[in-house]
């Protein structure tokens, strides 16, 4: 694996040395009291317990997919096939984690999850060549993620990409009524959008390998740990929230604004819309900037 290297400057160079946490509690203690910032994941529950097991921590995505924290506590524990082994328990038991998410966070956002993507994220300091082969050929949403303690800060070093198809028969887009999926507003909208859509899709993937699309129940979003860009249609244009400050960026009447404390579609507070090849082209450096920031 890649070895990093991490040096203090200040009246020198000093090259600062990884540590151990004294306990992995301890790195699981930090990780869920700030999980929201580190992974973009709301925290739901600690040692969760099922009949043969005991995940470590719980929680839901900004796309309201589920996710299981697991933590490898020795160099001889396969964290892989315990997360697997947790993630086949969840989907067989959706009513258990919905009911915890509905006492945490309340009906809408249970009513809403996502059970095409749910995500295993394993946390270790000493992932081999060996386990990211194995999450790569398993094709599973498993995540893996080396760690580094350096004095007060701490280094997370996402280890890959996960390569998986998403069951569409589990997804919110597929439960009848009225509502119309992306894929739907697609369909019905104008070649001119479709077009438009397609360029920002290919835009956004071509920034870097570490940029996954995720269809969710009312946007597409770009994301890497977190969500950068999210994209959603209607009639006369597209609509993106990207993942910026909003206070760092300067309004422009029917093009860019700031959303932040407004409702809207998508998790950025930037509102972005796009009408035409021209707003495109214009859209592309707010759009590196989504990539470069987060």
């Amino acid at each position: 694996m890649s070895d990093i290297k991490l040096y203090k400057i200040n009246g020198g160079v000093e090259e600062l040395s990884p540590k151990m946490v004294n306990l992995e509690k301890e790195l699981q203690n930090l990780i869920e009291k700030n999980m929201e910032t580190m992974f973009g994941v709301r925290f739901l529950a600690s040692e969760f317990a099922i009949k043969n097991g005991r995940m470590d921590s719980i929680g839901i995505d900004e796309n309201n997919s589920p996710v299981i924290f697991e933590y490898k506590r020795s160099v001889n524990e396969n964290v892989i096939n315990q997360g697997l082994f947790y993630l086949d328990w969840l989907l067989d038991h959706k009513a258990d984690f919905k009911l915890i998410v509905m006492e945490k966070l309340g009906y809408q956002v249970a009513s809403e999850i996502d059970w095409r993507a749910p995500c295993v994220i394993c946390i270790a300091n000493n992932f081999n060549k060996y386990d990211l082969h194995a999450v790569n050929q398993i094709q599973r949403n498993i995540k893996l993620v080396n760690y580094k303690k350096y004095d007060h800060l701490v280094l997370f070093e996402h280890l890959n990409t996960p390569n998986f198809v998403l069951k569409e028969e589990e997804s919110p887009l597929n439960q009848g009524g009225n509502y119309k999926s992306h894929l739907d507003k697609y369909d019905n909208t104008s070649e001119k959008i479709q077009k438009l859509c397609d360029e920002v899709s290919i835009y956004m993937e071509s920034l870097g390998d570490d940029v996954v699309e995720h269809q969710t129940k009312h946007y597409i979003a770009f994301k890497k740990v977190r969500n950068i860009v999210c994209l959603s249609l209607n009639k006369e244009c597209l609509v993106l929230s990207l993942a910026l400050d909003s206070q760092s960026i300067e309004e422009e009447a029917g093009f860019i604004r700031s959303v932040k404390g407004i409702g809207h579609i998508g998790t950025g507070d930037v509102e972005i819309k796009v009408r035409n090849q021209e707003d495109f082209e214009k859209s592309k450096v707010f759009l590196d900037r989504a990539y470069n920031e987060n």
